[in-house]
């Protein structure tokens, strides 16, 4: 499942080669017809996302909500001579004369494309944590949810009602460059470090946005620092931990470890990330 950068990132690409134009819109597999009919000729404002949902504000204040899901794309194609005909299973296409050029963006695969209105649109935004993407995020509310709850900090990281955007990879990354068992209660971690948490997704997912891929590694630990090979992975990306079981840990050497929380692979080093042991406990 995309990441909250793929998100924002697709929302930026978006509102460059649409906002502030007439578009055409159209449903050629036919599931958004009846919608795409009410929207076409309309103009897009602009598009933002907010942790792994996507809002396309059209004018009249009117929203086209998605969610891409496991498999769902949206493939913008910005400044091409034409626009083709659409392949395959294209729910929704948006389409722009922009003068010399043309732009055009179609959606596959997503599990939610909706038609909604600014009041559906802000219970689903109340639904769901603050986004580290986000100017008006705020990660109190999420400390609020971490410091009174039991859940293991990687469930809790993994859940969009109390962080929103942040998935599988960052989950694991994250946790290991700070050093923290996955399976640690929420209710045992000390602000400052729910603070140094999120300040690092902020700027590792800034990072992502811009990059389009998710790079997590120190400078001394990269393939060009280390003397490695790059890692091979069709989710691109230097990484700690992410999709290594049984590789040797960047920083420490022991082989990475997994396994399953609430139907989710976990990953991380079991030196480096040492299990909690309450000081209650002794």
């Amino acid at each position: 499942m995309p990441e909250g950068h793929t998100l924002h990132r697709l929302a930026r690409d978006l509102t460059v080669a649409f906002g502030g134009r007439t578009v055409s819109v159209s449903s050629p597999q036919g599931r958004f017809a009846e919608e795409a009919a009410l929207l076409d000729g309309a103009v897009l404002a602009e598009a933002e996302a907010w942790g792994k949902h996507l809002f396309a504000r059209f004018d009249d204040d009117r929203f086209v909500h998605v969610h891409l899901g496991l498999i769902g794309t949206f493939a913008v194609h910005a400044a091409v001579d034409a626009v083709p005909p659409p392949v395959g299973q294209v729910r929704l296409r948006l389409a722009a004369d922009l003068g010399t050029h043309a732009a055009y963006a179609d959606l596959r695969g997503a599990i939610i494309c909706a038609l909604v209105t600014p009041e559906q649109r802000a219970k689903v935004v109340a639904r769901s944590g603050p986004d580290p993407l986000r100017p008006d995020a705020d990660p109190t509310r999420a400390w609020e949810r971490i410091r009174r709850s039991r859940k293991p900090i990687g469930a809790l990281l993994m859940d969009q009602g109390v962080l929103a955007g942040v998935g599988n990879v960052y989950r694991a990354e994250v946790l290991f460059r700070h050093r923290l068992h996955p399976l640690r209660p929420g209710n045992t971690l000390r602000s400052g470090q729910w603070q140094a948490i999120w300040d690092d997704l902020v700027a590792l997912m800034a990072e992502g946005v811009l990059t389009g891929r998710i790079d997590t590694v120190r400078p001394e630990h990269t393939p060009e620092a280390m003397g490695r090979e790059p890692r091979k992975d069709d989710h691109g990306g230097e990484v700690y931990v992410y999709r290594r079981t049984g590789q040797p840990c960047l920083v420490c050497g022991r082989k990475v470890v997994t396994a399953v929380l609430e139907g989710r692979n976990l990953f991380w080093c079991s030196r480096c990330q040492p299990a909690f042991r309450s000081r209650a406990l002794g």
